[in-house]
């Protein structure tokens, strides 16, 4: 079993945990998650997340006011975040930030609430979660003007507003997504980003990964993920044959190295199918991308982390046939 897993982000205050939030809580330790935190996206949301911090040990919390709940925020209400966060298990001020892709509630009135919230965080000397959406340009401006310590969580940008974050000393938070088959961009920050500044998160009850995409996603789903590729126990060398022009490749390979990132017991590499024409018709390559295992085991298209995780899991994985 995996043990020590960490939801850096989530909302089990929300209403569809209702009927066995205290199940689901309570069955945590046993599966390897040690450490949530629970993210306020309103006052109440707030509240609700310091009274679970009370019953459960493991979970901890972070009061403040989603850009959907912007109009939330006056002095009586910033007093009373000051108020709650000083209760003893909460950690950050959030999730806080810019929302433009619907705009509910104008970004006139959002970015106040914004701004209000980070000089709270900076008064407080308490770290903040940020939520962006669609608002990277106002949202870097501010982060640059008031200089946070935190997270960045559900990161959506692109590698270079990922640099710009991590230039600020802050952190990245990535959800399921990252196991999306469309979810090229952030499998590039990914690999642009230091393991010691990356977070992960499940932001449930949303963004649960494949294969569990379109359900309700929880903090189990996490050290599943983890405990398949801890589960490869015997050495695996993974070369991955592509081509530059090939679209379909980066994903396989970011799934290769994620793997050999986290497994001692895996390798990968990556050739160039114009550049090792022996490996072309050693293996009898006709398409990109082509993936050889422990230089036995042939197969070819593209692959999501999930999908090489299963491949990997067969017991005749790597072997001759």
């Amino acid at each position: 079993m995996v043990h020590h897993i960490f939801d850096s982000h989530a909302h089990y205050d929300d209403e569809r945990f209702c009927e066995d939030r205290g199940e689901l809580l309570s069955s945590f330790p046993a599966v390897g998650v040690c450490r949530v935190l629970n993210a306020g996206c309103n006052l109440e949301a707030s509240r609700a997340g310091i009274a679970l911090g009370k019953e459960y040990p493991f979970l901890y919390s972070a009061v403040g006011c989603h850009p959907d709940a912007a109009d939330e925020i006056t002095p009586q209400s910033l007093a009373l975040l000051r108020e709650l966060a000083g209760e003893e298990k909460v950690k950050a001020i959030g999730e806080i930030g810019l929302d433009y892709h619907y705009e509910d509630i104008p970004r006139q009135r959002q970015i106040p609430a914004f701004e209000a919230q980070l000089q709270l965080a900076g008064e407080l000397d308490m770290p903040v979660i940020i939520h962006s959406r669609e608002a990277v340009e106002d949202t870097m401006r501010l982060l640059n003007q008031y200089w946070p310590k935190g997270v960045v969580h559900c990161f959506s940008g692109s590698v270079e507003t990922a640099k710009e974050v991590l230039r600020l000393g802050m952190y990245i938070g990535v959800t399921g997504v990252i196991t999306f088959k469309n979810a090229r961009r952030i499998r590039e920050v990914m690999e642009a980003v230091p393991l010691d500044h990356l977070l992960i998160e499940t932001d449930c009850p949303y963004m649960a990964p494949e294969p569990y995409r379109g359900k309700r996603c929880d903090s189990t789903m996490l050290p599943r993920m983890a405990e398949a590729i801890a589960a490869i126990d015997r050495p695996l060398d993974l070369q991955i044959v592509v081509a530059l022009s090939c679209t379909m490749c980066p994903e396989l390979v970011i799934a290769a190295q994620k793997i050999a990132a986290s497994n001692p017991l895996v390798t990968a590499k990556v050739y160039d199918v114009n550049h090792f024409p022996e490996l072309r018709e050693r293996y009898k390559i006709m398409s990109v991308p082509c993936l050889i295992i422990n230089k036995a085991q042939v197969a070819f298209g593209k692959k999501t982390l999930g999908q090489l995780l299963e491949l990997l899991a067969e017991p005749e994985a790597g072997q001759t046939g």
